[in-house]
């Protein structure tokens, strides 16, 4: 699998190169979990390719079933290792959505049934047509 080159600016490609150092939890040749530094819960573990993508939609796609595989092993250890009953996979892109390092990134985060957090709540549609609106606008678009 070839990889992009690190950026020298990006703190995920300084702990990849071992410049700053990471908590790490799995590590092969093409992928590095560590524990997030500022952790949601004890056990969250970021999940990042070892080359210098900014976010989902520059990853190439040689990447994807290699971090599905890992992201199940991670959330399996959460739960086996009583961090967690249940565990979120959080994916953010670009800052509008939350994306703080520009370094494409997943979160494992450990969830328990009293733990407090909460996902978003959800909204509903105007009506059917606007539903109907934006599934045509979004299927429209996808190549």
């Amino acid at each position: 699998m070839q990889k992009q080159p690190l950026n020298q600016d990006c703190i995920f490609c300084k702990i990849i190169s071992g410049i700053i150092p990471s908590s790490k939890v799995f590590e092969n040749e093409t992928i590095l979990a560590f524990l997030d530094v500022s952790p949601i819960k004890p056990g969250h573990t970021l999940i990042i390719p070892k080359g210098h993508y900014e976010n989902l939609l520059d990853l190439p796609e040689q990447y994807y079933s290699e971090l599905i595989k890992i992201s199940q092993k991670i959330g399996k250890s959460i739960i086996e290792s009583g961090l967690g009953t249940g565990f979120n996979l959080v994916q953010n892109n670009f800052p509008s959505a939350g994306q703080v390092v520009m370094h494409a990134h997943w979160h494992i985060i450990p969830r328990n049934d009293s733990d407090g957090l909460y996902c978003w709540a959800g909204n509903q549609y105007k009506d059917t047509n606007q539903m109907l609106e934006i599934a045509n606008k979004l299927s429209s678009l996808i190549k």
